[in-house]
């Protein structure tokens, strides 16, 4: 499917109607957004504050374990593919992208771990935004076709399902608030 196949063709075709259509220097800073140095200090910051906010450490060691889970499975993958880049067909391991990976896990993680805190849709929208403006500034920087990053997000869904299943299953009781089963403390 990498090497031939149907939908080779629209992903090529549509990569170079967007490449360069937006300044590089735009690009490049959406590109950014999925660099580990910045991505995963925000995942890390949101972390620590749930922690302390309830004493739970459950949900955050999800999020953690779901972030070091990312290069186990994107790496293995590039390796194996070896696909080339839309502006660079002479080197390989562009499939399934690593920046888009990267920061759909931090950021949507984040908004999962901070999301029954704030009883807001805005940290989801954060979320989406910021990795979202990854994925395009990726693909229209050209330094990844449209499937690459759309194989990032597909793959990432189970590892933000679990920190989600996590999340939404120690929400119950915190250590400062008395449970409903024993009444006040």
């Amino acid at each position: 499917m990498l090497a031939h196949g149907p939908l080779l063709t629209p992903d090529a075709r549509l990569s170079r109607a967007l490449v360069r259509s937006v300044p590089d220097a735009v690009t490049e800073r959406l590109c950014d957004l999925g660099n580990i140095e910045v991505a995963v200090p925000v995942l890390v910051l949101v972390m620590a504050y749930v922690v302390q906010r309830t004493r739970r450490w459950r949900p955050a060691l999800a999020a953690a374990l779901a972030m070091a889970l990312v290069p186990a499975l994107i790496v293995p993958l590039k390796d194996w593919t070896a696909r080339p880049g839309p502006l660079e067909p002479w080197a390989a391991g562009y499939f399934p992208s690593g920046h888009t990976a990267t920061s759909a896990v931090a950021y949507l993680s984040a908004a999962l771990l901070l999301g029954p805190h704030t009883r807001r849709p805005w940290p989801t929208a954060a979320a989406l935004l910021l990795a979202g403006a990854t994925a395009v500034g990726l693909v229209l920087r050209g330094f990844h076709w449209p499937l690459d990053v759309l194989a990032s997000w597909l793959l990432c869904a189970p590892l933000l399902l679990a920190v989600g299943a996590v999340s939404r299953s120690t929400r119950g009781s915190s250590s400062r608030t008395p449970s409903r089963r024993t009444g006040p403390s």
